[in-house]
């Protein structure tokens, strides 16, 4: 069986939302965040400390964008992913990596920066010129609605859970407003889906005690 290792609202929430899209039997396994500081245990299976972390039999993998795709060829018998055949493909790998390389670091090293350090190594200049990029780059998928109701092949794939989960972070730290209204459209419709909607309450529900 597929087993996650997750934290609430981490990037591992990309990876929970494709499993409940997907309709798959998984074990889920909410640390607390960060792990490797309040669960030292999970080093000893992941070195990295990090979530997402999934293990499929002897698969191992730790990349959220990476574990989409993984989930959406090998499990998703055609949904999720875009086939090599289709003229969306190329624009489908690089809106997986997008979402994450483009748009959620950024958008957590503001976070970072503004909160998550000690208060005397916050730097609100830097965190400031973190968000001013992310939000320039959302110029890019505000395009892109623009031209179709999902970011690529006309239809909801990975790559909309992948950018997706990004919107979700800028609405938890407050800063959805400073998104333009299409994109606030698309994240508002992406938050109606059952799947995304399920993904939220396991999180909520496997969390650990405080």
């Amino acid at each position: 069986m597929l087993t996650l290792y997750h934290c609430a609202d981490a990037r591992s929430l990309r990876c929970l939302w494709a499993f409940e899209e997907l309709g798959l039997q998984y074990a889920l396994k909410v640390l607390p965040y960060p792990p490797r500081l309040k669960a030292p245990e999970f080093l000893q299976i992941n070195p990295v400390g990090t979530v997402p972390y999934l293990v499929d039999g002897n698969v191992t993998m730790n990349e959220s964008a990476a574990i989409l795709q993984y989930l959406a060829v090998k499990y998703g018998d055609g949904k999720l992913a875009v086939g090599v055949d289709e003229p969306a493909f190329g624009a489908w790998l690089n809106w997986l990596s997008f979402g994450e390389a483009g748009l959620t670091v950024p958008l957590a090293s503001a976070l970072r920066f503004s909160f998550l350090e000690p208060e005397e190594k916050r730097q609100p200049a830097l965190a400031e010129g973190f968000r001013t990029t992310y939000f320039e780059r959302l110029g890019a998928v505000d395009a892109a609605l623009a031209k179709s109701k999902y970011l690529c092949a006309d239809r909801f794939t990975a790559a909309d859970i992948s950018v997706g989960y990004a919107l979700h972070l800028t609405a938890r730290m407050k800063m959805l407003e400073r998104a333009s209204p299409r994109v606030q459209a698309y994240f508002a419709e992406l938050q109606t889906r059952p799947a995304y909607q399920r993904a939220k309450e396991k999180q909520k529900a496997a969390a650990p005690q405080a």
